[in-house]
C-alpha cells in the first residue's frame, strides 16, 4: 500500500495575502481557488516540481495562524533557489550547513556544505504569517 502526502494544510490569517505571497513572491501555481460562500474557501497551491500542494482557506483549520513549522522543501541548488526568492522578495536566511555533518548534535556553519552533501545544507524562510518553510539541498550532483 502506497501512502502519498498529497496537501498539507497552513493556518493563515488573511487568504488573499497568502495567496499573493505564495503566488508572487515563492512562486507556487495557483491549482484551486474554491469560495461557495463568503465564510468557507479553499485555495491549493503547489510549490514547483512538487507532487505535494499546501492548502489555505477559511474553516480549513482550528490550528491559530503562523503554527505550521519546518516544512521542508527539497532542491537541488540551495544557492540558486536563495537567489530566486530573494529576488522575487522573499526574506531568506543565510545558507548553513551541519557540522560536522557524519555526527550531527545540532550545529551549524555558515555557508554551504564544503562537498555539497545530501541533507547537509539548509537555508529558511516565513510567510506573512510565520509559517515557516526549510529549503534543503538534495541532489546537487
Amino acid at each position: 500500500m502506497d501512502y502519498q502526502l498529497q496537501v498539507v494544510t497552513l493556518s493563515v490569517s488573511d487568504v488573499d495575502r497568502a495567496l499573493a505571497f505564495y503566488t508572487e513572491k515563492a512562486g507556487f501555481t495557483l491549482d484551486v481557488d474554491y469560495h461557495p460562500t463568503g465564510a468557507f474557501r479553499v485555495v491549493q497551491l503547489t510549490p514547483p516540481g512538487s507532487g505535494c500542494s499546501v492548502q489555505i482557506g477559511t474553516r480549513l483549520t482550528d490550528a491559530p495562524a503562523g503554527t505550521a513549522r519546518s516544512t521542508y522543501l527539497a532542491v537541488t541548488d540551495l544557492e540558486a533557489a536563495h537567489r530566486e526568492l530573494t529576488e522575487r522578495g522573499v526574506r531568506v536566511s543565510d545558507i548553513r550547513h551541519k557540522a560536522p555533518v557524519d555526527d550531527w548534535k545540532g550545529n551549524w556553519e555558515p555557508g554551504l556544505h564544503p562537498q555539497r552533501r545530501d541533507y547537509a545544507s539548509v537555508a529558511d524562510f516565513a510567510d506573512p504569517d510565520g509559517n515557516t518553510w526549510i529549503l534543503q539541498e538534495i541532489g546537487y550532483r
